[in-house]
């Protein structure tokens, strides 16, 4: 006997699979949106940073930018030589490397092959809260605090230099390669850990010899994503560094980063159009060259060295 279904359920019925349809067509449409905002704005970014920069190039020769040893816009006569600003973004970046990676990679290990769960669930947070404090609060620790501590071990330090900078600036970057490393340590298999300690391998080799090579395309692409924060941080720099832009040899002397000189001449008196103004846009299309290199480095080491298990 068939059974018959009410007009009001009927009713019901429809009206909710005509809501699940609209769904389905309304909220890919939104996604979409947002996603080409996103994209939109990317682009946006870049053509600004190209006609800009081209705006620059048409006055001073693309190669006297590249290859030249002095960088004095705002002096006369001009200079325009990008190496010393790069130099300098670059010892800072080294400074900072030496300090984040081993010890970036060191508490990975530990909280990923030592630290029971209790001890990893707490360290881990407290650890990570590094990567929440603002810059500009890691700038003035550099210069009140930690360049005080390098002039009285080391008295020719000057006031304004790349050790200091270079020593937060690896300090706040040790979150991102601590949390990412050990990420992807996590995601190695267990069964090549208990495969490991069945042969006889200690903890230490377990986690040297099989864990950190099986995770290695993931830890080295920490790294460079690390040090990409690195080169384009700017507070730290500003504060600690100094602005004298010189060729960057001597960690304990003032030098001045791609950032920095972008944040003096943006906050100065620079007249809007000028030469002088354009500089920000050269060097800016620098740096963003820079940290795509450093990212488009980074995406192919992790093709290249993924484990797929």
């Amino acid at each position: 006997m068939d059974k018959k279904v009410s007009p009001q359920l009927t009713k019901v019925n429809y009206k909710k699979k005509k809501n699940v349809l609209s769904s389905d067509v309304l909220i890919p449409k939104i996604l979409a949106f947002f996603a080409v905002i996103s994209i939109m704005t990317t682009v946006g970014i870049v053509l600004i940073l190209i006609v800009e920069s081209f705006g620059f190039f048409r006055e001073i020769p693309f190669w006297e930018f590249i290859s030249g040893i002095q960088w004095t816009p705002l002096f006369e006569p001009p200079q325009y030589g990008i190496l010393p600003l790069i130099s300098g973004t670059l010892l800072i970046t080294l400074i900072a490397s030496v300090v984040a990676i081993p010890i970036g990679l060191g508490s990975a290990i530990y909280l990923s092959e030592y630290a029971p769960a209790k001890v990893r669930n707490i360290v881990k947070p407290i650890l990570e809260i590094l990567a929440g404090i603002p810059t500009i609060v890691y700038g003035f620790f550099a210069l009140t605090f930690v360049t005080p501590v390098l002039r009285f071990i080391i008295p020719q330090t000057e006031i304004f230099n790349a050790l200091s900078a270079g020593i937060v600036v690896g300090i706040m970057i040790i979150p991102i390669i601590s949390s990412l490393s050990e990420d992807a340590m996590v995601a190695v298999p267990t069964a090549l850990r208990n495969g490991a300690y069945a042969l006889g391998s200690t903890r230490l080799e377990v986690a040297l010899k099989i864990v950190v090579p099986a995770a290695f395309s993931g830890i080295v692409a920490s790294f460079v994503l690390g040090l990409s924060r690195a080169i384009g941080e700017t507070m730290i720099v500003t504060l600690a560094a100094g602005n004298m832009a010189v060729m960057a040899y001597n960690p304990l002397q003032s030098l001045q980063t791609l950032t920095a000189y972008i944040v003096s001449v943006s906050s100065g008196d620079t007249r809007y159009g000028s030469i002088e103004y354009l500089t920000i846009y050269a060097v800016g299309m620098t740096l963003f060259v820079m940290t795509l290199a450093m990212n488009i480095l980074a995406s192919y080491i992790s093709r290249k060295f993924r484990e797929e298990y």
